[in-house]
């Protein structure tokens, strides 16, 4: 059974009398443990179909699967459910809360879960990111690449079947971009699913495969040739 997948999905955004389509009929499958890299131009439409895969947005038409439930069955109320349970986020912005301190920052999801997931799961979180020391700094006290690794701590601490990953080295300099993708690397070699939004080719190259959209289609869908691996530093054929 696979994680994700879609057939012939659109998305047509309507503002009064103006249809905007956006996604005009995609075909994906992801299999649990997958690392794949979504990229495409400005306005391919990849932003849009990370928010529909990741329950963010609605689809206009066609089918999505998730874990082999009908995504367009549930309520809003289970969708968020399963938003806060079943995914992690790591956003360009980082989004956390200013002048909270990063153990707060990443027991944030803890506040809508029915997991029984407390202190011991934060702050071993905390600790898969190297930021044991940090605990108690207020986010605006730390660097971007700190920043960004509170941010995977909050997206991992609920243990989430998929992380999504929104351009997540697009604020930072190469060597905590190569940071970044090596605890990402880490997070999937360990079996959590990883779907990544990029325009970098270097930072989808860390990925098992590129799903290329263009004009909001899929354009190509491979795996990577050349994979790097940021653990090495060194690209592997």
């Amino acid at each position: 059974m696979p994680l994700i997948e879609v057939k012939g999905v659109t998305k047509t955004y309507v503002t009064g009398d103006i249809e905007t389509p956006v996604l005009h009929g995609i075909d994906l499958t992801i299999e649990k443990g997958d690392y794949v890299a979504i990229m495409g131009p400005s306005g391919s439409g990849k932003s849009t179909f990370m928010h529909i895969l990741s329950f963010l947005d609605n689809l206009t038409t066609g089918t999505y699967f998730f874990e082999d439930t009908d995504v367009s069955t549930l309520s809003s109320d289970k969708l968020a459910m399963m938003r806060n349970e079943k995914i992690g986020f790591i956003f360009q912005a980082f989004n956390l809360l200013p002048r909270t301190t990063v153990y707060d920052n990443v027991a944030l999801p803890l506040l809508y879960s029915k997991k029984e997931r407390g202190r011991k799961e934060v702050e071993s979180a905390i600790a898969s990111v190297e930021l044991s020391h940090r605990i108690t700094n207020i986010s605006n006290q730390l660097s971007g690449g700190e920043k960004q690794r509170v941010a995977i701590a909050r997206a991992i601490v609920n243990d989430p079947d998929v992380i999504f990953a929104d351009e997540p080295t697009g604020n930072l300099d190469s060597k905590t971009g190569t940071q970044i993708m090596r605890i990402l690397q880490r997070l999937n070699n360990e079996g959590r699913t990883v779907i990544m939004v990029t325009h970098e080719q270097d930072t989808a190259d860390h990925a098992k495969r590129i799903v290329l959209l263009r004009d909001g289609l899929i354009e190509k869908d491979a795996p990577v040739k050349h994979r790097r691996f940021a653990e090495e530093g060194e690209i592997r054929k």
